[in-house]
């Protein structure tokens, strides 16, 4: 089973969206807001495995197993 790929540009857009509509905040406030939570998501979808670093859809997830060719990765630590 292959995980979804992290689309951040899209996470991006919607976060900005809403804080712009829905919080009144201005577009630079809402950008670092954005910024923000998009380095946090994008820590949480990456291996932690130190010789991998892949992000977690480019891992077989009832197997842990890194698809790229040549990873060292051999066992996927996700993080809660």
């Amino acid at each position: 089973m292959l995980e979804k790929k992290f689309d951040a540009s899209k996470l991006w857009n919607q976060i900005v969206h809403y804080y712009i509509d829905k919080k009144g905040v201005t577009k630079e406030d809402a950008n670092k807001i954005a910024q923000n939570v998009i380095s946090k998501e994008l820590q949480r979808h990456i291996c932690q495995d130190t010789r991998c670093k892949h992000l977690s859809s480019d891992h077989i997830r009832n197997h842990d197993t890194c698809i790229i060719v040549n990873c060292p990765c051999t066992k996927f630590v996700k993080n809660v």
